[in-house]
């Protein structure tokens, strides 16, 4: 991916619209990829006013969605019975994303 492709698919089709719906408070996080640094990226959420979230580089301790699919896995595979076919795989999943605990 490069820049030009992160901002055009991206930022201008997914995040600008969800900033939108979100107001002022919205805060964008993403990690130090290059394409996530490029230029082109930062003249976009400056002309979209759209905040960044500071990010170490390469901190996968810190981003926050990893620890959400470590417990996502460990509550699949400790089903019983397991999954057996990808309907129930995606109904379990949906079952334990909102079984999640919010605190």
């Amino acid at each position: 991916m490069t820049g030009h492709i992160y901002r055009d698919v991206i930022l201008e089709q997914h995040v600008r619209l969800l900033r939108g719906s979100m107001g002022a408070e919205f805060l964008f996080m993403d990690d130090n990829a290059r394409p996530h640094r490029a230029n082109i990226v930062d003249e976009c959420l400056q002309s979209e006013d759209i905040t960044r979230m500071d990010w170490p580089a390469y901190s996968p301790d810190l981003n926050p969605i990893e620890h959400v699919w470590d417990m996502l896995g460990r509550r699949i595979a400790a089903r019983q019975p397991p999954p057996t076919c990808l309907p129930e795989l995606r109904r379990a999943l949906l079952d334990e994303w909102c079984n999640i605990p919010q605190d």
